[in-house]
């Protein structure tokens, strides 16, 4: 922000500015950096709510299909010996409680959600410092959970879609072209048109809050962005094979 932009005092919950975001991003981050005080509960608090609708109707599908004996097989299954393949089922088998099917999904999805963004919101805070913004950790932290509500949208379709099939989304981005690559299917099971969209987010946020010209913000968020990507994927490569070591 500049000296000449006048600070306005920020609503603790603004739901207004949710289709603000979505459809008019310019002038709602503009309107966001202009407030005193920061403004992230309203997105986090939004997304919080609709990632435990995603595990509750999620979970409710598994266990339905549970109790009919279906399961959804892990993308590289056709590559397990007979034995792991055997032991998976049975540990299928033995996680069909509540803990498993809801608690503890909804407890990794809010903690991933939370402290994704404060990693997210670090990140991009320190490469806009580094690219020569002028930005604080707070507006970075507003701007990061703002930006983040395309995948408010993406989980309400995401919930409708699997209210219609009857079953739980198994392949989720692009991961159904990874065909037996681990690493592959767990980068593409993160990218779609939702990824896209809050990178445009973001780089607007960053570029108003901050007072980066354009080419800089760009580079910064797809660096970031880019880098949370793939370590993200390795680690979920490494638990996969850890996975696979466990049952075999």
């Amino acid at each position: 922000m500049t000296e000449s932009t006048p600070s306005v005092p920020a609503r603790r919950f603004d739901f207004s500015k949710i289709m603000l975001v979505l459809l008019q991003p310019q002038k709602a981050f503009t309107e966001i950096t202009s407030e005193s005080a920061a403004s992230w509960l309203t997105p986090m608090l939004t997304l919080s709510i609709s990632a435990a609708l995603t595990v509750f109707v999620s979970g409710y599908l598994k266990a339905r299909a549970a109790m009919m004996g279906e399961f959804n097989l892990p993308p590289d299954w056709q590559y397990w010996t007979p034995d792991m393949q055997n032991n998976y089922m049975q540990a299928q088998q033995a996680t069909q409680g509540a803990v498993f099917v809801y608690v503890m999904p909804l407890v990794s999805a809010l903690v991933g959600l939370w402290l994704g963004w404060l990693i997210l919101g670090g990140l991009l805070h320190l490469g806009s410092t580094l690219l020569g913004g002028r930005g604080s950790m707070q507006s970075a932290l507003s701007v990061v959970g703002w930006a983040s509500l395309p995948f408010l949208v993406r989980d309400g379709l995401r919930v409708v879609f699997m209210l219609l099939a009857g079953h739980a989304i198994v392949s989720p981005g692009l991961s159904g072209f990874a065909g037996g690559a681990v690493f592959l299917a767990k980068v593409l099971s993160r990218l779609d048109v939702f990824v896209i969209w809050n990178a445009i987010l973001l780089v607007i946020g960053f570029s108003i809050a901050d007072g980066l010209p354009k080419n800089k913000a760009i580079i910064g968020v797809v660096f970031v962005l880019l880098l949370l990507l793939f370590v993200q994927a390795g680690l979920g490569t490494m638990i996969s094979g850890l996975g696979g070591t466990l049952t075999s």
